[in-house]
């Protein structure tokens, strides 16, 4: 069995690009830059590094969500991975990119900063800005018997 799951958190390099196949199927392609951080051997300071990841979405729900993405927008991204290769002018290329399932995301094109998200379900309706967490505190929820 293997497991092919990423989860990054960034801020998007550049605004989505949407474009079609040939059989009418919309694909957004987006850079995520995420930061690393580790120590300087030579100052003793902590470093910020950013890996630059390219990430795509494919379907209706991908040009729907374009609207409200962005450069600068802080997203929150769940796919997998997928590897491809390709040749251009006689040379074997090729690359790593996220495949999005679901991603979220902190702030729109207006800037507000309310929060909201858009998961891969069906309702390509599905994106909300929520202003406030909702928690459901009902007994409930925590009177189930869990054997560990």
């Amino acid at each position: 069995m293997s497991i092919n799951c990423v989860a990054i958190s960034g801020n998007l390099t550049r605004d989505p690009e949407i474009r079609t196949t040939a059989s009418g199927m919309p694909i957004m392609s987006l850079g995520v830059a995420v930061n690393d951080r580790r120590k300087n051997n030579q100052t003793g300071e902590w470093e910020d590094y950013a890996n630059f990841i390219d990430c795509t979405m494919f379907g209706s729900r991908a040009q729907n969500i374009q609207q409200y993405l962005s450069k600068g927008t802080k997203v929150v991204i769940q796919g997998k991975l997928r590897w491809s290769q390709w040749e251009r002018d006689g040379q074997k290329r090729s690359k790593i990119e996220v495949v999005i399932d679901d991603i979220d995301f902190s702030n729109n094109r207006n800037g507000n900063g309310n929060g909201g998200g858009y998961s891969g379900g069906n309702n390509a309706a599905a994106y909300s800005a929520p202003s406030t967490p909702v928690v459901d505190t009902s007994a409930s929820a925590y009177d189930a018997d869990i054997p560990f």
